[in-house]
């Protein structure tokens, strides 16, 4: 397991965040679901990064939902022929085949796709390993 960056937490802290609790399942979630991202702020967000590759996002404005921004970094890449993950919840919101949104508005939004969020997270990742994480 990854561990939350004490940086992005004091971030977070300054932040008086109506949804905390939810980033905080949201942080531990994503760390827990690969062990080898690294938590920081990148975008005035929590980021997490690959082989110092950006790949996941959490939007915290508006402070109404969250969102967690699935991509490749910030420069545009050839678009892959289909998308990158399958998604078999329907919940990833795709804004090419290299870019998903999911949105998450409260703690039982998070706790009843957990399972998906973690397999998102295992998938988006092993993407770019092509050896999957058991």
């Amino acid at each position: 397991m990854s561990q939350p960056n004490i940086e992005v937490t004091h971030f977070l802290d300054e932040q008086n965040h109506p949804l905390r609790l939810e980033i905080e399942l949201l942080r531990n979630t994503i760390l827990n679901a690969h062990p080898d991202l690294i938590e920081n702020i990148k975008w005035n967000a929590p980021n997490y990064s690959f082989l110092q590759m950006d790949r996941i996002t959490l939007r915290i404005q508006p402070p109404t939902q969250l969102q967690l921004i699935f991509h490749r970094g910030s420069k545009v890449q050839e678009q892959p022929p289909t998308k990158l993950i399958e998604d078999t919840s329907g919940l990833l919101i795709w804004k090419t085949n290299d870019r998903a949104v999911a949105t998450f508005k409260n703690t039982s939004d998070i706790e009843k796709n957990k399972s998906h969020l973690i397999q998102w997270v295992k998938d988006w990742i092993n993407h770019d390993v092509k050896k999957p994480l058991q």
